[in-house]
């Protein structure tokens, strides 16, 4: 039996993630503002019926531009202050007309989310129309994360590579760097000849998990699952999770949904490295070629 939890449906109680930066969910009471007193001898000033900030149906207040100096956990990459709330996200590939209809690759857009739908983050790829529409699935990438203000929180770098388990070596590979120029983590293929499997390291390239997948990545009407192992290998910890999206989506576009679990205390980088993982997963096993 899996050691964390995971109740039927995906991925655990929806109502437990934490809201990003800015906004105002459901009917959470908000301390209300003083009323300001008014002109001399008139009373406080009247209450006009607007809605309030803060206030619950009201005016979000505007998220800070960056938390203050005393709030920001030590050892946290700019921008990924979020991660250190959240055991679970979720990951949404974006369907590209131009793609379905014409089979011209374009570049990959995804929403990562939290639990309760909430845009958290935005990736996209980045590279030239002719490593899309020649190289496939194995074509190099950046890719640059962004959360809701625009900022490039972490950038993926994927060199050209094989990815054939008749071929034993120049193996898929990919670099994470938290904030872009910093190296925080690395992702390499295991060679086996039938089971996928990767490693997760840290920045000196030390590995610190595991990560396995099935024979055969594809299971119709179900998930795909693949466990995330710590160092000791006794016992799954997390894991990513490629989520059925419906007969039409699967037959006629290679978009994918993904599911990513990992233990609340783990290291924000790490989450980082992991998110990674899963867009190198996608593209390994789960993007087709035009």
């Amino acid at each position: 039996m899996s050691p964390y939890h995971v109740p039927q449906g995906g991925y655990g109680d929806l109502s437990h993630a934490p809201p990003p930066a800015g906004v105002n969910i459901g009917n959470q009471p908000q301390p209300q503002p003083e009323k300001l007193p008014g002109p001399a001898g008139h009373g406080p000033m009247p209450d006009y019926g607007g809605p309030k900030v803060g206030a619950p149906g009201g005016i979000s207040p505007a998220p800070a531009l960056a938390p203050a100096p005393a709030s920001v956990p030590v050892g946290v990459p700019p921008g990924l202050e979020y991660l250190t709330q959240v055991d679970q996200i979720l990951i949404h590939q974006k369907v590209e007309l131009l793609e379905v209809v014409l089979g011209f690759e374009t570049n990959n857009q995804y929403e990562i989310k939290n639990t309760l739908g909430q845009q958290i983050y935005k990736a996209k790829e980045t590279n030239d129309c002719c490593t899309r529409n020649c190289c496939g699935s194995i074509r190099s990438f950046d890719m640059k994360i962004k959360d809701n203000m625009g900022r490039e929180v972490i950038r993926l770098i994927r060199p050209l590579r094989c990815n054939s388990c008749l071929c034993p070596c120049c193996l898929q590979e990919l670099e994470v760097q938290a904030p872009p120029g910093i190296t925080v983590g690395y992702v390499s293929q295991v060679w086996h000849p039938w089971t996928p499997k990767l490693t997760i390291q840290g920045a000196n390239q030390e590995t610190l998990m595991t990560l396995e997948g099935p024979c055969f990545a594809f299971n119709c009407c179900g998930e795909v699952n693949f466990e995330l192992w710590g160092k000791d290998g006794e016992e799954p910890i997390g894991r990513i999770s490629k989520q059925w999206s419906g007969l039409l989506k699967e037959t006629l576009t290679d978009t994918a949904n993904f599911g990513i679990q990992f233990p609340l205390d783990m290291d924000v980088k790490m989450k980082a490295v992991l998110m990674g993982t899963c867009f190198l997963i996608d593209f390994m096993y789960f993007e087709r070629s035009s």
